[in-house]
């Protein structure tokens, strides 16, 4: 009887251990295993994302720049892929089968239960046939996305463009999926969290073919996408149009800015490239190609070039000068060519016939004063701290930093400190004499293009300026950045400018009916001919544009780089070319070929 009791007490237990077993199980399906709980809804559900339009970008007359077209994705479950005709499904979506078992593999990697991308941007033709057989290709389908376009096929370095999101990006950003997009690049990459939106989701029922027979529960969880933002650069597509057309066959840049806002107006980097190359299912094969391209066409010389400003760093200079005191307009200085190298022109100088004919000596001297100003107790020239002062005031027009403008890669030139100099000769053991060649815009400073615009803007605006920026901003014109200089001194520099042009080195770039203030420059250059440099505004009063344009190894300042930014003033203010001939010259001219007239 008692044995009888103790086997009822070990049946019980084994029913209760096998019940705890059995309600433990359901418990983790049902509560905790969220895997398994997708893994069964998507055996009768699909949650298809929906992606946003990408905000469109025009330019700042409402031209069109980027704009979206439709495009068609082949999306996988991985889990579900079984048993399908790997051989037919390969020969129909054109890859092999060693690839497609690369990408079953890769998006397996990322999830085994949520949809990735397994081919992207597949043609209409390609997605027509797909579309009949997909029915045998269990956990493979179809929904469409969009691709960039670019009517006008120019400003490639500005527009950026768009991507396959990376691991990187993948591990730090849960609102992107395995094969989704995003900006890699330029304005694309900067303003990316406002051009795309915002994905909604769509929840089907399939069947056992993995077909969509309707919307689950009519829809009442779903959720609609929400476009991207578009965006209103500051970019004229006329006159970057004819910057690009210009600057054909020619290593250089060229930027524009309007002197009252900040805004850009243009910006070419030469050579460049089609952006529609870098779209579709042929973006890696062109990016590789651009990438070995040895002209660089995806090196953005209008932000990460640096050159030596050459003779357009005296206007900074004679600034500098006149608030020193060190000099006033009447000073007048010799022309001693054994100082430094000078072309033939009439000595002596005052400060407007310096700038007129670009008078090395007369900097040479000008510098000196600056530099030797500062004294000891002793009587000896305190020459770190008339460097220090000299370079404060050059950092105050935006040299030697970033001026942040609205999209990345952007370089800091070079400003060389009193302590680099320490390093080299000691401290101390440094003279005028050691670095004279900065007062002519030689030596270890450098610039990029972008500040060389941003000067002429600041003398525009007769000491002033306005971060330079690709997209329109409201309000926000109150970032004004001011020169510690009087105004009073740049009307004195302006109309030396102005001279330049009319009777100076830069007559080329003179234009009837529009006074155009500049400045030429000619920067040498160790690996070849010298670099033509020339920084313009323009009218002389009220401007509305600031130029700068560089043509490597095309000589001096006054040849090539001066009648560009002529023609790009006439366009922009005339908003028509009328020197044709003086445009066909500069667009037949081939420096990278050595054609030139």
């Amino acid at each position: 009887m008692q044995d009888l009791s103790s086997r009822k007490k070990v049946v019980i237990l084994m029913f209760l251990a096998i019940c705890i077993v059995f309600l433990g199980r359901l418990f983790y399906i049902q509560i905790i295993d969220d895997s398994y709980k997708l893994s069964a809804d998507n055996n009768v559900l699909r949650y298809v994302t929906q992606y946003p339009s990408r905000g469109l970008v025009f330019d700042r007359n409402q031209e069109v720049m980027v704009y979206n077209e439709a495009a068609y994705d082949l999306m996988v479950i991985p889990k579900r892929v079984v048993e399908i005709d790997t051989l037919e499904f390969c020969e129909l979506v054109g890859i092999s089968k060693d690839k497609f078992v690369d990408k079953i593999k890769k998006v397996t990697k990322y999830s085994r239960h949520k949809p990735s991308v397994f081919q992207s941007q597949l043609s209409a033709i390609t997605y027509g046939a797909l579309q009949e057989k997909l029915y045998k290709y269990s956990g493979f389908f179809v929904y469409n996305r969009s691709l960039r376009r670019y009517p006008e096929k120019t400003a490639a370095n500005i527009l950026g463009y768009i991507s396959e999101v990376g691991d990187a990006v993948l591990s730090k950003d849960n609102y992107y999926s395995s094969g989704d997009y995003i900006g890699s690049s330029g304005l694309e990459k900067s303003y990316e969290k406002t051009l795309r939106g915002k994905k909604g989701v769509k929840v089907y029922l399939v069947d056992v073919f993995n077909r969509i027979k309707e919307s689950f529960e009519e829809g009442n969880y779903d959720s609609l996408p929400q476009s991207g933002v578009n965006l209103t650069s500051t970019i004229d597509i006329r006159l970057q149009n004819l910057g690009e057309e210009l600057m054909k066959n020619k290593r250089g840049s060229i930027v524009a800015i309007e002197p009252s806002t900040g805004e850009v107006l243009s910006m070419i980097s030469s050579p460049t490239y089609d952006p529609n190359l870098l779209v579709g299912r042929v973006r890696s094969k062109n990016y590789i190609a651009l990438q070995r391209d040895t002209l660089f066409p995806l090196f953005n010389r209008a932000l990460m070039a640096q050159y030596p400003p050459g003779s357009i760093f005296k206007l900074v200079q004679a600034l500098i000068a006149l608030q020193e005191g060190v000099v006033s307009v009447a000073t007048s200085f010799e022309c001693h060519k054994n100082l430094v190298n000078c072309h033939d022109h009439t000595s002596p100088l005052n400060l407007n016939g310096s700038i007129k004919h670009s008078c090395n000596p007369y900097y040479y001297y000008l510098f000196k004063k600056i530099i030797n100003k500062y004294r000891f107790a002793d009587g000896s020239v305190n020459t770190v701290k008339g460097f220090n002062n000299w370079r404060d005031y050059v950092s105050s027009f935006g040299f030697g930093q970033r001026l942040d403008i609205d999209v990345s890669s952007e370089k800091k030139g070079n400003l060389p400190s009193s302590d680099y100099y320490d390093k080299i000769y000691g401290p101390n053991r440094w003279r005028f004499e050691t670095i004279y060649s900065l007062g002519i815009g030689q030596g270890e400073i450098l610039t990029v293009p972008l500040q060389m615009a941003n000067l002429a803007a600041i003398i525009a605006n007769r000491g002033y300026y306005y971060p330079p920026h690709l997209i329109r901003r409201d309000g926000e014109l109150s970032w004004v950045k001011r020169v510690p200089i009087d105004s009073a001194y740049f009307n004195v520099v302006a109309n030396a400018m102005y001279q330049v042009v009319q009777n100076g080195t830069a007559q080329r770039a003179k234009l009837q009916d529009v006074e155009i203030c500049g400045k030429t420059g000619t920067a040498q250059n160790p690996h070849g001919k010298d670099h033509s440099i020339f920084i313009a505004f323009a009218p002389k009063e009220n401007p509305q544009i600031a130029i700068s344009v560089i043509v490597e190894n095309s000589g001096f300042g006054g040849t090539w780089a001066a009648p560009i930014a002529s023609l790009m003033i006439e366009q922009y203010l005339h908003g028509e070319i009328t020197r044709n001939d003086k445009a066909l010259r500069i667009i037949e001219a081939d420096f990278l070929n050595k054609k030139t007239n």
